[in-house]
């Protein structure tokens, strides 16, 4: 199936007219920064603290959701028992220690020429990341202040119910300008963020970044898929115009 017979079943699903981006939603993590191999390691070693068993395939499956919120899910589905936001955040914040200790994850080949590219496309750059870290969200700046404000940037702590719900997505185009679902595109690259893109009903890309496949981002709901980031940041003019036309 072509882009523009993915963004033609988009329109038809949600009884839209028109694909009219104004904006995109990124997310953090194993999309702007190739940060997940530290992430998979803070988790593991974190988590085995407390007695839970946090795999690589955990690590990515679950990847873009709130922390506290895994926590709470892998404390219950292996000890069979509920702990509260505060002896989840407890926990996180051992997570976040581990990984804040690690080297500086890089930026995801074809991110600066993808930014400039959409950038040049006149549209806005935002972030919708299920972090809350304050200093991730200074390295966002630093790293993207060219294309990004911390106005334009959504975190765990702006919303109640993080991905898979729609929830950060529909904070994001509120924080983009109050735009509807059809004025903007998500890139995502884990399942939970790709069902989050869903269901606010905005198109979705799913990038594979990790060992994920890309059937598997399909499946979660992603609307097309790339193979890598460098792929979308060199089709990116083209791939807006087939779904826009």
């Amino acid at each position: 199936m072509t882009k523009a017979e993915q963004a033609r079943c988009y329109l038809e699903r949600n009884s839209f007219r028109a694909i009219s981006p104004e904006a995109v939603l990124f997310d953090m993590d194993g999309v702007l920064y190739d940060s997940m191999p530290n992430h998979v390691i803070a988790w593991h070693d974190s988590m085995a603290q407390f007695g839970i068993n946090m795999t690589e395939y955990d690590a990515y499956a679950t990847e873009g959701a709130r922390g506290i919120d895994t926590i709470r899910d892998m404390v219950k589905a292996q000890q069979n028992r509920d702990i509260t936001q505060k002896e989840a955040q407890e926990m996180y914040d051992v997570k976040s220690r581990l990984f804040h200790e690690m080297p500086e994850p890089p930026i995801m080949p074809g991110i600066p020429e993808l930014m400039e590219k959409i950038h040049r496309s006149g549209l806005s750059i935002n972030v919708v990341t299920g972090s809350g870290q304050r200093p991730l969200i200074q390295r966002l700046l630093r790293d993207f202040g060219n294309y990004l404000d911390e106005s334009h940037i959504t975190t765990a702590y702006d919303v109640r119910r993080g991905k898979p719900h729609a929830d950060p997505y529909l904070m994001g185009l509120q924080k983009a300008g109050g735009l509807n679902p059809w004025q903007a595109i998500v890139v995502e690259n884990a399942p939970l963020g790709v069902q989050a893109g869903a269901a606010a009903r905005i198109f979705t890309i799913g990038v594979k970044t990790g060992p994920l496949s890309l059937r598997t981002l399909t499946e979660a709901g992603a609307d097309t898929t790339f193979k890598n980031m460098l792929s979308l940041s060199k089709n990116w003019y083209l791939f807006l115009r087939q779904i826009t036309s």
